[in-house]
Protein backbone atom coordinates (compact mmCIF):
# COMPACT_ATOMS: atom_id res chain seq x y z
CA UNK A 1 0.00 0.00 0.00
CA UNK A 2 1.38 3.26 -0.68
CA UNK A 3 1.93 5.86 1.02
CA UNK A 4 -0.66 8.06 -0.05
CA UNK A 5 -3.18 5.59 -0.33
CA UNK A 6 -2.24 5.05 3.63
CA UNK A 7 -2.60 8.49 4.32
CA UNK A 8 -5.48 9.11 2.94
CA UNK A 9 -7.22 6.24 5.07
CA UNK A 10 -6.09 7.34 8.65
CA UNK A 11 -5.90 11.18 7.35
CA UNK A 12 -7.36 12.86 10.73
CA UNK A 13 -6.29 16.08 12.87
CA UNK A 14 -3.53 14.56 15.27
CA UNK A 15 -1.61 12.91 12.23
CA UNK A 16 -1.62 15.92 11.06
CA UNK A 17 -0.54 17.75 13.88
CA UNK A 18 2.10 15.01 15.04
CA UNK A 19 3.94 15.30 10.68
CA UNK A 20 3.25 19.30 11.31
CA UNK A 21 5.40 19.65 14.95
CA UNK A 22 7.72 17.30 14.47
CA UNK A 23 8.33 16.99 11.03
CA UNK A 24 8.52 13.52 10.87
CA UNK A 25 6.39 11.10 8.30
CA UNK A 26 4.42 8.59 10.93
CA UNK A 27 3.98 6.35 7.28
CA UNK A 28 7.87 6.27 6.44
CA UNK A 29 7.97 3.45 9.53
CA UNK A 30 7.85 -0.06 9.43
CA UNK A 31 8.08 -1.84 12.24
CA UNK A 32 11.19 -3.30 12.43
CA UNK A 33 11.38 -2.79 16.58
CA UNK A 34 15.00 -1.00 16.62
CA UNK A 35 13.56 1.95 18.58
CA UNK A 36 11.90 -0.45 21.37
CA UNK A 37 15.27 -2.08 21.69
CA UNK A 38 17.47 0.21 22.02
CA UNK A 39 14.87 2.26 24.42
CA UNK A 40 16.46 2.34 28.16
CA UNK A 41 13.24 3.18 29.51
CA UNK A 42 10.92 0.73 27.38
CA UNK A 43 10.28 -1.52 30.52
CA UNK A 44 8.27 1.29 32.09
CA UNK A 45 6.22 2.23 28.98
CA UNK A 46 2.39 1.14 28.26
CA UNK A 47 3.23 1.28 24.81
CA UNK A 48 6.42 0.78 23.39
CA UNK A 49 7.80 3.63 20.64
CA UNK A 50 7.07 1.48 17.74
CA UNK A 51 3.82 0.82 18.93
CA UNK A 52 2.96 4.76 19.28
CA UNK A 53 4.43 4.74 15.37
CA UNK A 54 2.21 2.34 14.57
CA UNK A 55 -0.65 3.81 16.40
CA UNK A 56 -0.28 6.99 14.91
CA UNK A 57 -0.30 5.18 11.40
CA UNK A 58 -3.80 3.78 12.32
CA UNK A 59 -4.87 7.43 13.49
CA UNK A 60 -5.93 5.94 17.50
CA UNK A 61 -5.63 9.26 18.50
CA UNK A 62 -7.34 8.16 22.06
CA UNK A 63 -4.53 6.01 22.77
CA UNK A 64 -1.82 8.23 21.94
CA UNK A 65 -2.89 11.38 23.61
CA UNK A 66 -4.13 8.73 27.10
CA UNK A 67 -0.30 6.97 26.71
CA UNK A 68 1.66 7.22 29.88
CA UNK A 69 4.66 6.51 26.79
CA UNK A 70 4.56 9.63 25.47
CA UNK A 71 5.44 11.34 29.37
CA UNK A 72 7.81 8.30 30.10
CA UNK A 73 9.81 8.93 27.17
CA UNK A 74 13.25 10.24 28.10
CA UNK A 75 14.22 11.85 25.03
CA UNK A 76 17.65 10.21 24.82
CA UNK A 77 17.28 10.10 21.39
CA UNK A 78 18.91 6.46 21.27
CA UNK A 79 15.61 5.40 19.17
CA UNK A 80 16.22 8.32 16.47
CA UNK A 81 19.76 7.37 16.40
CA UNK A 82 18.91 3.77 15.33
CA UNK A 83 16.32 4.08 13.38
CA UNK A 84 16.83 2.49 9.74
CA UNK A 85 14.71 4.71 8.04
CA UNK A 86 16.19 7.94 9.90
CA UNK A 87 12.75 8.78 11.46
CA UNK A 88 13.01 11.00 14.89
CA UNK A 89 10.63 9.05 17.09
CA UNK A 90 11.62 11.30 20.18
CA UNK A 91 10.39 14.05 17.70
CA UNK A 92 6.88 12.15 17.83
CA UNK A 93 7.04 11.84 21.14
CA UNK A 94 8.01 15.77 21.95
CA UNK A 95 4.92 16.38 19.40
CA UNK A 96 2.73 14.18 21.46
CA UNK A 97 3.43 15.49 24.69
CA UNK A 98 2.94 19.07 23.04
CA UNK A 99 -0.47 18.37 21.48
CA UNK A 100 -1.60 17.67 25.27
CA UNK A 101 0.66 20.36 27.05
CA UNK A 102 -1.46 22.86 25.01
CA UNK A 103 -4.69 21.48 26.00
CA UNK A 104 -2.66 21.80 30.05
CA UNK A 105 -3.18 18.09 29.94
CA UNK A 106 0.18 16.39 31.80
CA UNK A 107 1.75 18.70 33.36
CA UNK A 108 3.71 17.17 36.41
CA UNK A 109 4.00 18.67 40.04
CA UNK A 110 7.86 17.69 41.00
CA UNK A 111 6.19 17.21 44.92
CA UNK A 112 3.63 15.14 44.62
CA UNK A 113 5.99 12.57 42.97
CA UNK A 114 5.95 9.76 45.45
CA UNK A 115 9.58 8.61 47.63
CA UNK A 116 8.99 4.93 46.11
CA UNK A 117 8.91 6.22 42.29
CA UNK A 118 12.16 8.68 42.65
CA UNK A 119 13.82 5.49 44.20
CA UNK A 120 12.95 3.33 41.18
CA UNK A 121 12.68 6.10 37.78
CA UNK A 122 15.69 6.22 36.25
CA UNK A 123 17.47 9.29 36.63
CA UNK A 124 17.41 10.38 33.15
CA UNK A 125 13.92 9.39 32.87
CA UNK A 126 13.53 12.37 36.02
CA UNK A 127 15.55 14.61 34.34
CA UNK A 128 13.25 14.56 31.11
CA UNK A 129 9.95 14.56 33.06
CA UNK A 130 11.19 18.38 34.93
CA UNK A 131 12.54 19.54 32.13
CA UNK A 132 9.19 18.91 29.34
CA UNK A 133 6.71 18.51 32.02
CA UNK A 134 6.48 21.42 34.51
CA UNK A 135 5.03 24.18 33.75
Amino acid sequence: MSYEISRNIVKNELVDKIEELSGQNVFDCYQCGTCSAGCPVVEYMDIMPNQVMRLAQFGATEDLINSKTIWICSACLQCSTRCPKGIEVAKVMEALRSINLRKRVGTLDPNKIETEDLQDLPPIALVGAFRKLTG
